[in-house]
């Protein structure tokens, strides 16, 4: 592939992997000075991740962004995260610990002040989201776990309407806040990676997705209340996990 000419001094030489999980985007791990991902997708669909991978930075929270490029297509250039991801073997095997840490990590993160977050109305194009892909037939819960699922597109879409106004725009959210974008460095460092979605929106959407890696990762449900429990039930509402479950089936 042909590379923004400004990239071209990071991978010169340099051993590169292709690390790609998702059909949406390449991504290559370049082996050089601590190492760099670099991230390859389609023409401006980058850019809010960019923004908010420097914006989790400047918390401490995510690897510093080194460039983002939109040409023919889109370049993201990021330093390597610190640690490994929580679905290495080293977190996966104390799951109770893992998923303890996780309900106080993501509480830290959702009482972050968000006053200068360059992604906020986020919510909205959420919402919309599921209310389209509804009228086009867009319907999958196949990798939802029984306990969050519905049995036709028409229950699920009754919930969501009924509940979406219930929803709110008021906290940092990382958008995707599933096991393989959380970095731990041992058990007291950590940061985030894959931030596109992230912005000001309903916390639910990563308690909802908190409470779906561990299911889907660990094969078992028994650590979803530890996770609860650790978040501080305070500021959970169960039913609006129910309704972002709801529209989560059409997104």
């Amino acid at each position: 592939f042909a590379l923004p000419r400004e990239l071209e001094k990071f991978v010169s030489g340099a051993e590169i992997y292709d690390s790609s999980c998702s059909p949406e985007a390449r991504v290559y791990y370049i082996d050089r000075a601590g190492g760099y991902y670099l991230k390859r997708a389609e023409r401006k669909t980058l850019f809010d991740e960019a923004a908010m991978t420097e914006y989790f930075h400047g918390k401490g929270l995510a690897p510093a962004t080194l460039g983002y490029y939109s040409e023919d297509a889109d370049w993201l250039l990021t330093e390597r995260a610190h640690g490994e991801d929580c679905t290495h073997s080293d977190y996966v095997s104390d799951p109770r610990r893992l998923a303890s840490l996780m309900g106080e990590r993501l509480r830290a993160l959702h009482e972050l002040d968000f006053s200068n977050c360059p992604n906020k109305g986020i919510l909205r194009c959420y919402l919309s989201c599921a209310y389209e892909n509804y009228t086009l037939d867009n319907y999958d819960k196949s990798q939802f776990p029984d306990s969050f699922g519905y049995r036709s597109a028409e229950e699920a879409f009754a919930v969501f309407q009924e509940g979406k106004h219930l929803l709110r725009e008021d906290t940092l959210i990382h958008g995707d806040f599933c096991l393989p974008n959380i970095m731990f460095d041992g058990w007291d460092r950590y940061s985030f990676i894959d931030l596109g979605a992230s912005g000001v929106s309903d916390r639910h959407i990563d308690l909802f997705w908190g409470a779906w890696t561990l299911w889907f990762n660990l094969g078992t449900n028994n650590y979803r209340e530890v996770f609860f429990d650790a978040y501080g039930k305070d500021k959970i509402e169960p039913y609006l996990i129910k309704v972002i479950a709801a529209a989560e089936v059409f997104h």
